[in-house]
């Protein structure tokens, strides 16, 4: 067993290397960085929230009661908006807006500076072509999460770094080193073989599942079966549409899924090295219940059009939010209920959402091209009226 003095050591090495920066070997206590988090504004009146009485808001209900599954056990306020939930289920939209004016008190969200604007992506549950067996044509593998990758909790030793999490591996002498990145994952070496789930038939379509967090396989006997995000390598995500720019390969404001993939068909030799700019890796398990979204970092399944993935660093996951945004490359305004469900690595920043649109075809086109500009507004619950002191 390691001494207490060894055991802090290692994991300020492995607060270092979370943190990405180069550290020496010394002793102190490494304190991140505080995230200041969004500017709220005063409380708003209902007419104050851009197009709130145009939502079908009784659509968000399922939403709801998937955020309950989790928040009813969290807090108190949350236990009560439940339970009236539970109770009284609404069938059309001005109930719903009732109920949400009876139970939430709207602000307005503000970035640095009091930046009213932030950025809205999408994504989606992709359809892959699989099988259980490689072949010629299934030739690249979806992995489980590896048995040798070590996942180290550092709230024990820091707690001021909850939530962090450290992966790495264990290597002769007993060092701990930061886990494999894409480029050896899917290298020559190929270090995790023996450990896939499904093999599919597109890299780029792999990648992108990546991004994703979740999808869909459809195995040759026309059987689909669902993959789920498991974990990931540890390393930061990196954004290789961006990489395309700085190469001078795609111009700033053609870059979307559509045309990345394009681009990787049509360079074929040079597919490799622009997906190995992301050293980032994800793994997955088998998703039985297809009937349901995937499940996101809540912890509840995802409801198309109304879950948000968020930085939670900023938003709290579990929180009602109003979107105020437009459909992709249109003026069509899309505002709605939404709830922050879900993260992701590439959500990063007080005003910045990634809308989850579900899975088809519309929702791959719509997620594809979204980058929008996007007002944001946090929905909390109101105080609990106390309750009378008996007499």
């Amino acid at each position: 067993m390691l001494k207490l003095r060894q055991a802090q050591k290692l994991g300020f090495m492995l607060a270092c290397v979370l943190a990405l920066t180069a550290c020496q070997d010394q002793d102190p206590v490494p304190k991140p960085a505080t995230p200041t988090g969004p500017i709220i504004s005063e409380a708003l009146t209902w007419a104050e929230v851009p197009g709130w009485n145009l939502d079908q808001a009784q659509e968000a209900w399922p939403a709801l009661l998937s955020n309950c599954g989790a928040m009813a056990k969290k807090e108190v306020s949350w236990e009560a908006i439940c339970q009236a939930a539970y109770s009284h289920p609404v069938t059309d939209s001005a109930s719903a807006r009732a109920f949400f004016e009876q139970f939430f008190t709207p602000y307005q969200l503000f970035g640095e500076n009091l930046k009213p604007e932030g950025l809205l992506t999408g994504y989606y549950e992709p359809l892959l072509q699989g099988s259980f067996e490689p072949s010629d044509r299934f030739q690249y593998p979806i992995y489980r999460p590896p048995q040798d990758m070590l996942t180290i909790e550092l709230a024990e030793l820091f707690p001021e770094l909850k939530d962090k999490r450290v992966r790495g591996r264990l290597v002769e002498g007993n060092r701990v080193i930061a886990y494999y990145d894409r480029a050896t994952i899917d290298g020559p070496t190929q270090p995790l073989a023996g450990q896939e789930i499904v093999w599919v038939d597109n890299k780029e379509d792999l990648f992108f599942l990546h991004i994703q967090g979740s999808g869909r396989v459809q195995l040759p006997d026309g059987k689909v079966i669902g993959v789920a995000y498991a974990n990931q390598n540890g390393l930061p995500y990196v954004a290789i549409g961006k990489r395309l720019q700085e190469w001078g390969k795609l111009q700033a404001g053609t870059i979307n899924m559509f045309s990345i993939k394009q681009w990787i068909r049509e360079h074929p030799d040079e597919a490799d090295k622009l997906l190995n700019e992301n050293p980032s890796y994800v793994f997955f398990s088998l998703r039985d219940n297809l009937d349901q979204g995937p499940v996101g970092s809540l912890g509840v399944p995802l409801t198309a059009g109304r879950s948000l993935a968020v930085d939670r660093k900023m938003i709290s996951l579990g929180s009602l939010m109003w979107v105020d945004t437009t459909y992709p490359d249109t003026q069509q305004p899309l505002q709605r209920l939404m709830f922050a469900q879900d993260t992701g690595g590439a959500i990063k920043g007080e005003l910045r959402g990634d809308f989850f649109f579900g899975t088809g075809q519309q929702a791959e086109t719509w997620a594809g091209h979204m980058k929008q500009k996007m007002r944001l507004y946090l929905l909390k619950p109101k105080p609990l009226a106390p309750t009378p002191t008996p007499k």
